[in-house]
Formats: structure tokens, C-alpha cells, sequence
């Protein structure tokens, strides 16, 4: 028995029907299956591994947060983000350093290397996306990015 009660909206077809190419979830997930490919085989040839970018993507914007803070904004569990930072530390991608005030917390930082890749691999990110919107209208692209946050809102409220 779920948890929550589920809604169901009134729909003309049988709730049982619901073939993927109908589906916001399985299209979701097959369209970010193909990014996260095309996105692993890019930064590979830079070093970076796919788990590193989320990391790599949230530093870039906010340098020095503690581990706690850096896994709740990738949305990681805390045990994942310490494995994580370890290959990262041996990568020459990040430095952790212990806190002088309170010595359990960890502060993440870049490293020069990773200062380095950040432009040059934003802009293979930027090349991903140019190459999945190709040919779809701007006023297309501007609904589903409406529509798609719309729907994430939508999960996240029903979450809490």
C-alpha cells in the first residue's frame, strides 16, 4: 500500500495505458541517459569522470563549501560525496581542508587544475546542449524549460 494516496487525473484512456512515448518520466530519463553518455565520453578525454562533474559543476559557482553543503547541493548522500572527493583529491581536482574553528567540518576547494578546465568544459556541456537543440524552435525550447521545471515544482512539492 503506497504511502501517500495516489491521484489519478481523469484521463480518456485506461490508466494502464501509458506507452513511453507518452510518458514525461520515461522521456525524461531516456533524453538525460543520452546527455549524461554523450557527456561522459566528452570529459573523459579531460580526466573528469561523470561523478566528479556534478561536484566540479557545483564548486565552480560556490568555491569552498563544506562536504555536508557540497553534497546537499549535487544531492548526494554524505558517504558518496566523501568517495567521490577522494578520487577527486587524487585527481589533483579538489583540497579539503579541515576547519581551524571546528575541526569535523571540511571545507571543498578547487584546485588550479580544476580553475583551469572549468571554461573548457562548460563549453563542452554548452556544445551537448547546442547539439540536442538542434533545429527545435527557440518559443519550443522556451516551453519546455517552462514545462520542465514546471513539473520538477510540481514533484518536489508533492515530496515534502
Amino acid at each position: 500500500m503506497p504511502q501517500h494516496p495516489v491521484k489519478v487525473k481523469n484521463s480518456r484512456r485506461p490508466a494502464a495505458d501509458l506507452p513511453p512515448r507518452l510518458s514525461s518520466g520515461y522521456l525524461v530519463r531516456d533524453a538525460h541517459r543520452a546527455f549524461q553518455r554523450l557527456l561522459e565520453r566528452r570529459i573523459g578525454a579531460y580526466g573528469v569522470a561523470r561523478g566528479q562533474w556534478y561536484f566540479l559543476r557545483v564548486l565552480w559557482i560556490t568555491d569552498g563549501l563544506s562536504q555536508r553543503e557540497l553534497s546537499a547541493r549535487v544531492g548526494m548522500m554524505e558517504p558518496t560525496t566523501v568517495i567521490a572527493l577522494r578520487s577527486m583529491e587524487r585527481a589533483g581536482l579538489v583540497k579539503r581542508v579541515r576547519g581551524k574553528d571546528d575541526r569535523r567540518k571540511v571545507r571543498v576547494f578547487l584546485s588550479a587544475k580544476a580553475k583551469r578546465l572549468r571554461d573548457e568544459l562548460i563549453a563542452v556541456a554548452r556544445g551537448i546542449t547546442d547539439e540536442a537543440e538542434e533545429g527545435i524552435a527557440q518559443r519550443d525550447l522556451a516551453v519546455f524549460r517552462r514545462a520542465i521545471a514546471g513539473m520538477t515544482a510540481n514533484l518536489d512539492r508533492i515530496e515534502r
